[in-house]
């Protein structure tokens, strides 16, 4: 009975912890694209449209 004196608030702590830190990372944008990552691994890097450059010439000179 005297360990319910010690985990009771020990435990509304840590919810209230788990809680704080919950919504700090749902206010600092840690949840907003989940997939976008994924997509940056695999995307072209060399496509001149997105990187804005001009589109270089591979060709052997004559």
């Amino acid at each position: 009975m005297e360990s319910l004196y010690l985990l009771i608030p020990l435990s509304v702590v840590l919810v209230f912890v788990i809680g704080v830190l919950f919504w700090w990372s749902v206010r600092s944008g840690q949840f907003d694209d989940l997939e976008g990552p994924g997509f940056r691994v695999v995307s072209d890097d060399d496509d001149p449209k997105r990187t804005g450059g001009k589109p270089q010439d591979h060709s052997m000179p004559n």
